[in-house]
């Protein structure tokens, strides 16, 4: 029976979402395409319907991960996005977390439409960090750029930094606990002294 046009993009959504998962929690070249197809529920030789290669299944994966953290432009509440991310909970779900910590170190080999779906996902968390500090202090707009880029930055090194060392390390949880204080320490007091409200927005980590 021939499939629809919208199953066929039901299939391709879900090829992408379980790709998406596996890649985070495996890395790119922890995951072939027969296991890929099995764990979605389709037969190896129904991958190349959909997708011209792998590389272009782990660009549009990318796409989907760094779609389901970011949030738009004004709504990130700092304190909650730093605490949720230098977390435990994060480090521990791969599979469920942040693309660029899960897949920073691969993107870093692969093709120029990988890198580049990086390059995309990385700017819109950017551009939301860069709204939230521009509402808390008046700096010039290269400084509140530097500013979320700082943020963004010390925050992944530390989730990646803890996941390289072995499951139930002191160290990393000491990296997370450390790193979290400091960048915390970065924001306007009159930020930190709002932690206790609570946040409009989820933030999916």
């Amino acid at each position: 029976m021939k499939v629809t046009k919208a199953q066929a993009q039901k299939n391709r959504t879900r090829i992408v979402e379980t790709a998406s998962t596996l890649f985070r929690e495996r890395g790119y070249d922890g995951v072939g395409l027969a296991e890929l197809m099995s764990t979605a529920g389709f037969t190896h030789g129904g991958f190349y319907n959909h997708f011209r290669s792998k590389a272009d299944l782990m660009t549009q994966s990318a796409a989907l991960g760094f779609s389901r953290i970011a949030v738009g432009a004004g709504e990130i509440d700092l304190v909650e996005f730093v605490s949720r991310y230098v977390s435990k909970e994060h480090r521990d779900a791969r599979g469920s977390g942040c693309t660029a910590a899960a897949l920073c170190g691969d993107a870093a080999r692969q093709s120029d439409d990988v890198k580049a779906s990086f390059e995309a996902g990385i700017e819109g968390l950017l551009t939301a960090l860069a709204d939230a500090c521009g509402k808390t202090e008046d700096g010039k707009p290269g400084a509140v750029r530097a500013k979320a880029i700082n943020i963004l930055a010390h925050s992944l090194g530390a989730v990646v930094l803890s996941r390289a060392c072995p499951d139930g390390s002191s160290l990393a949880d000491e990296i997370l606990d450390v790193c979290g204080i400091q960048i915390l320490a970065t924001l306007p007091k009159s930020v930190a002294e709002g932690a206790s409200q609570p946040s409009a927005v989820s933030l999916k980590l």
